[in-house]
């Protein structure tokens, strides 16, 4: 049997919402942060009543949510739509919206338009954005903002194209050192954490002792000072390979399959619906119903 402490139930009033500097605190003391990506209402509701303290609504609702390819096609409207569904019933995780491809490249002033209206109608505590270089002006404008903002760096999705398709960063002494100039810059800019995706581990731990913010790794090793995984891709919501960096807690894809072939048997061999699953009509109204019919069937 589970030792697992006991969730409150939906109804039982939550704690209020994580504070920012909390990050920095349990960096500090050693505690482990934990992020999932969530899009739904209810998947923000069994986050939230695990324990986790980040929720990012991340752009790869694109392919596990929408059938996309890749994460480019997403819009800002696709993001608010899903944060909204999150922001919706998160109570004490903070929710963090993903910045989609397009959003936030042209100019500072097109990422904290784009940002303010991930808070102010999606609902969102904090934004994220991928890249360095020209991307830190834009963490730089977003903070500057008032808007907590996470960094992202290593496999950035939005640019696998470029990077060569997806495969892990900074294996060379320079690109190590590269990721941790602009790790640094991103700190200085003013962001609040940094997803380091796809890094070697000695690389992302080196990274994670040279700041000060948390960092928080997908396929970057445990010495990071969090980890964040794909909803999808923990819970096994799709068949085929996975990542390697991904560890499947549970097989939903399978158990949601074999629930529907279950389902379409029952309906074609008539073993549903149940008498326990429908609804009667007292018997001296059903025999009103059936005068009522033949006295039609009779005119």
């Amino acid at each position: 049997m589970s030792t697992r402490p006991r969730t409150p139930a939906p109804s039982t009033p939550a704690p209020g919402k994580l504070p920012l500097p909390e990050l920095v605190e349990m960096k500090r003391r050693g505690d482990k942060i934990t992020m999932i990506t969530a899009y739904d209402a209810p998947g923000a509701l069994l986050a939230d009543e695990a324990g986790i303290e980040l929720i990012l609504v991340g752009d790869s609702a694109a392919m596990v949510m929408l059938g996309h390819e890749s994460t480019i096609p997403v819009t800002v409207d696709d993001m608010i739509f899903l944060t909204r569904s999150v922001t919706r019933a998160a109570r004490r995780p903070l929710v963090i919206a993903d910045m989609p491809f397009g959003s936030y490249e042209v100019s500072d002033e097109q990422a904290v338009s784009n940002a303010i209206r991930m808070l102010k109608e999606g609902g969102a505590d904090m934004v994220k954005l991928e890249g360095a270089g020209r991307m830190v002006s834009r963490v730089e404008a977003i903070a500057e903002s008032n808007i907590g903002v996470i960094g992202h760096i290593g496999l950035t999705p939005q640019s696998a194209i470029k990077l060569g398709g997806f495969r892990a960063q900074g294996r060379t002494a320079k690109a190590a050192l590269r990721l941790l100039d602009e790790a640094l810059a991103l700190e200085a800019a003013g962001a609040s954490a940094i997803v380091l995706e796809a890094v070697p581990a000695q690389v992302a731990t080196l990274i994670s002792e040279a700041l000060e913010i948390p960092t928080i790794g997908i396929g970057a090793g445990a010495g990071t000072d969090g980890q964040v995984l794909v909803w999808h891709d923990l819970l096994g919501l799709y068949a085929g390979a996975a990542p390697r960096f991904v560890k499947r807690y549970a097989d939903i894809a399978g158990e949601i399959g074999g629930a529907l072939d279950q389902y379409v048997n029952d309906v074609r061999t008539g073993a549903f619906p149940e008498e326990q699953h429908t609804y009667a009509i007292p018997a001296e109204e059903l025999a009103e119903l059936e005068a009522g019919l033949a006295e039609r069937r009779g005119r």
